[in-house]
């Protein structure tokens, strides 16, 4: 057995992008639910759930938003993940069914520009939690925690699912304390009454809030499920991994409600500080800040991870390589996070207006790609895939599916006009009271465009899973 072949008893992960074979397979469902758990605990999911507030939103309502949010994007996550043991792939490589071998590097690409994005929005968040921990500016506390980030993201799959667990404990200490300070501090049942009142825009964004942060795992959710023995339930891997995910993200996100409910102007620009002050000062306030930054090295080595896993993705469907050499790795890495914290300086001061337009925008891209790639694989194909022909460009799945792309080209053609975010907004937003719908199309219209689609110009399916011999 070469040392490759051994990936699953060691640290330093060396496999990539290639399939995990039945003997390496490892890992239990809890370590899934820790894993989504702990990176849900985290000041970025705390700042999205204060923006269903300080765009206009009531607290009560704005809870119950966020909730139905995770529980639609939830759905949709966990359906990507339940994939990842009975394929043993990461998760873009599968768009290689619906997109072809070629094809599928257009929503990779999108997928890798967007995860950019959501790293450098971390960054800018942990950055001001370790230059508060360590008494320096935000610029220096980036720069440390890229190159800390770095370091982790390097070791690749088992670690990152202990870090998970280390989260998990350190976020749940931090966040029943923050609450408790908030119960002892604050009469929040009076809050709730005063901030209850309904309208339909409002609420539609809360829901719009918490799905997006749901959806934007998809690309990459499998990649942490892959490892796992296919023998294991498809619904406990959904429920695993969808029920740490969507608990972790509206603990985070109520707490973030309840902050901006509080805090009022001094939230926006503050929101490291002001969820720290809750807690306390002194070493209180130390391991707040540690649990931040615990919170941002989980997510943003997620985010880092997932990124290289495309762009390996990208590079093996025009080499045909399926392995990458770990110096290889330790380059994509580095570029990976050094790009994202050049564009972390450069947008920190606006940091709040910036990733709200993002959050939202990146559904564009998002929910499209989601919706083809689940309709296919339970619908369509019924997950009966031929492994080996993923690396064919004159295989099963051809060089371009024109169906595929078609369909994810018109997925996000069709949002655009209920799309509103500060780079566009769409025609029909206005006429819907200002109501940012578009996620909803994007899901529905190419899903059922794609499934008829196939119905129409059938396609070359197996009669069972064809594994790597």
């Amino acid at each position: 057995m070469d040392s490759n072949s051994q990936s699953s008893s060691k640290f330093i992960e060396t496999r990539s992008i290639d399939y995990i074979p039945e003997a390496e397979r490892h890992g239990r469902l809890w370590s899934q639910f820790t894993l989504w758990f702990g990176t849900n605990l985290q000041i970025t999911s705390i700042v999205t759930g204060a923006l269903a507030v300080i765009l206009g939103g009531d607290v009560f309502w704005s809870l119950i938003g966020l909730f139905v949010g995770q529980i639609f994007g939830g759905t949709v996550m966990a359906l990507h993940a339940a994939q990842g043991p009975q394929l043993g792939l990461p998760q873009m490589i599968s768009s290689r069914v619906q997109f072809g071998v070629f094809g599928a590097v257009i929503p990779i690409v999108l997928v890798c520009i967007l995860y950019l994005g959501f790293s450098a929005t971390g960054i800018v968040l942990a950055g001001q939690s370790l230059g508060s921990l360590l008494n320096t500016s935000s610029t220096v506390g980036i720069v440390v925690f890229s190159l800390f980030i770095i370091g982790v993201t390097i070791f690749g799959y088992r670690v990152i699912h202990v870090l998970g667990r280390f989260a998990s404990l350190i976020g749940i200490i931090a966040f029943i304390y923050l609450y408790t300070s908030l119960v002892f501090k604050y009469d929040l049942a009076a809050l709730l009454e005063a901030n209850r009142h309904f309208t339909l825009p409002n609420f539609l964004l809360a829901i719009s809030l918490g799905a997006s942060w749901q959806i934007a795992y998809g690309p990459y959710v499998a990649d942490y499920s892959r490892y796992l023995p296919s023998a294991i339930s498809p619904l406990k891997t959904f429920l695993a991994v969808g029920g740490g995910s969507a608990i972790g993200s509206q603990i985070s996100m109520s707490l973030g409600v309840f902050a901006a409910a509080l805090a009022g102007d001094q939230f926006v620009g503050h929101e490291v500080n002001f969820i720290v002050g809750l807690g306390g000062t002194g070493i209180i306030a130390s391991f707040l800040y540690l649990s931040i930054i615990l919170g941002k090295v989980m997510a943003t080595t997620l985010n880092t991870y997932g990124s290289f896993m495309s762009i390996a993705t990208i590079l093996s469907g025009f080499k045909r390589q399926q392995r990458f050499s770990p110096v290889a790795r330790f380059i994509y890495i580095v570029l990976i996070v050094g790009v994202a914290a050049a564009v972390a300086l450069t947008g920190q001061g606006a940091f709040l207006k910036l990733f709200k337009s993002f959050i939202l925008f990146l559904l564009a891209f998002f929910t499209p790609w989601s919706a083809i790639n689940l309709v296919d694989y339970y619908f369509v194909t019924k997950g009966r895939y031929d492994l080996v022909a993923l690396s064919d460009p004159n295989g099963r799945y051809g060089r371009w599916n024109i169906a595929g792309i078609s369909t994810y080209v018109v997925g996000v053609t069709v949002q655009m006009p209920f799309l509103a975010t500060s780079f566009y907004t769409g025609p029909l937003v206005e006429k819907l009271g200002g109501t940012d719908i578009s996620w909803i199309i994007g899901l529905l219209v190419p899903g059922v465009m794609y499934y008829f689609a196939c119905k129409i110009w059938p396609k070359s399916i197996p009669d069972k899973l064809m594994l790597p011999s």
